[in-house]
């Protein structure tokens, strides 16, 4: 499903020094398989995300989805492959303020023209399912920062993308709420044979991972 070949991003830093955030990395993540990565900060697992989800070039490598290279080079196709291809959940939860969390959650279906009932008809059940039944008409400020990655959580999932790239989805979650995102996760994958990769430094992720990898240096390690 997906497929890094020998990706090397290299970046300058303050004092002429190159920083190899990715040093010749290649990486497989299969249909329906969960790939947990760990790492210690500064050791590129983010810019990893970055290059899969095509907001960055590569310097050198590959990276294909179904054996074709992701869209890099147009705007528009790389907009249009994370839309319907790809569920990202950022480290960062960012929702639109003055927003509920249902409607937070359903921006990609908007955005695909869904109308507002069917919309909320595939999202509710994905927030019921991570814990915010209660909250779905809260707006996005009335939720804390956990509760607030789970919508982010839900909106990835919202398309029923081939692939899932997930920053730290339980930095901010409880032992309890962690289980059950790390528990709906591995369901997704394997439910709807999804790939499923996930950076983490949280522990129990590799209870619940297929594989499990540790990048560092830019180097990647089983």
């Amino acid at each position: 499903m997906l497929e890094l070949r020998g990706v090397v991003k290299h970046y300058a830093s303050a004092g002429n020094e190159v920083v190899r955030a990715l040093d010749g990395v290649s990486m497989s993540v299969g249909a329906g398989e969960l790939v947990a990565l760990y790492g210690p900060s500064g050791s590129g697992k983010t810019t990893l995300l970055s290059i899969v989800a095509a907001l960055v070039p590569a310097d050198r490598g590959e990276v294909l989805l179904d054996g074709q290279e992701i869209p890099m080079t147009s705007v528009r196709e790389a907009a249009r492959y994370r839309r319907l291809r790809l569920g990202y959940v950022s480290q960062s939860p960012d929702l639109l303020p003055g927003v509920s969390a249902i409607d937070n959650a359903a921006l990609k279906l908007f955005a695909l023209r869904l109308g507002v009932g069917e919309a909320h008809r595939r999202v509710a059940p994905l927030l019921k399912r991570l814990g915010l039944g209660e909250r779905l008409h809260h707006r996005a400020e009335e939720l804390s920062g956990g509760q607030r990655q789970r919508v982010l959580l839900a909106r990835a999932l919202s398309t029923e993308p081939q692939l899932v790239l997930a920053d730290e989805p339980t930095g901010s979650l409880d032992s309890r709420r962690s289980t059950e995102v790390l528990e709906l996760l591995t369901e997704t994958c394997e439910e709807r044979d999804v790939a499923m990769l996930l950076v983490t430094h949280d522990p129990q992720a590799a209870h619940f991972a297929h594989r499990v990898h540790t990048l560092c240096d830019g180097r990647l390690a089983a």
